[in-house]
């Protein structure tokens, strides 16, 4: 979380250079509140995204915009799900404008000797940051969870992880409680068949 930290406290001293006196009291205590909440914020980006990498990106962009719409922000309210109100929906418009994106297959032949761009790359299960993250049953949980539609991952991650209840969950998602006990219900449906045979004491085939 470097990068976010880095990426937050600079901008909130170009726009202090400029700000009225009282705006630097609001600066100060968005960094206070961001600092305390940091690795809550990080935890539900790595769930979504799945990678250290991403994650990292996606909680720098949701605090950078949290930054900017501040002066939005209730005092006494929790700052960390309001936080995760703009990171879920930074979230869901980065995997539409993935969606639009052409896809190239991996398995498409490519180069003079017609490998593919599988095998040029190379497997990214020997990838050091790969078994790390994936490593153990924790890793067996994410993979899991990145197998799920965004839309139940998130309130999976909301509700089973972070602790929020249904409807706080409906204000961060933005939809009805109806639809949030929907999603979680499929959601968690497809996680215990996922995670069946290690929940059973054996391994996956």
């Amino acid at each position: 979380m470097a990068e976010a930290v880095s990426a937050c406290e600079g901008l909130a001293r170009a726009a202090s250079a400029e700000a009225p006196p009282d705006a630097a009291l609001r600066l100060t205590a968005f960094e206070e509140l961001y600092q305390r909440h940091l690795r809550q914020i990080y935890r539900v980006a790595y769930r979504l995204t799945g990678n250290h990498d991403d994650a990292e990106d996606l909680a720098q962009e949701a605090l950078l915009e949290a930054f900017r719409a501040f002066d939005r922000y209730r005092p006494g309210t929790y700052f960390h799900r309001w936080v995760f109100r703009i990171m879920t929906r930074t979230y869901i418009d980065r995997l539409r404008r993935r969606a639009r994106r052409p896809e190239v297959s991996l398995d498409a032949p490519a180069g003079p000797e017609g490998e593919s761009r599988l095998g040029l790359l190379g497997d990214s299960r020997d990838d050091p940051q790969y078994l790390t993250e994936t490593g153990g049953l924790d890793g067996t949980v994410q993979a899991a969870l990145d197998r799920l539609p965004p839309e139940f991952r998130t309130v999976v991650v909301l509700a089973d992880i972070e602790g929020l209840s249904y409807d706080e969950i409906a204000a961060v998602v933005g939809c009805p409680v109806g639809t949030v006990r929907s999603r979680l219900h499929r959601g968690r449906e497809a996680l215990r068949n996922a995670l069946r045979p290690y929940l059973q004491g054996g391994r996956a085939e």
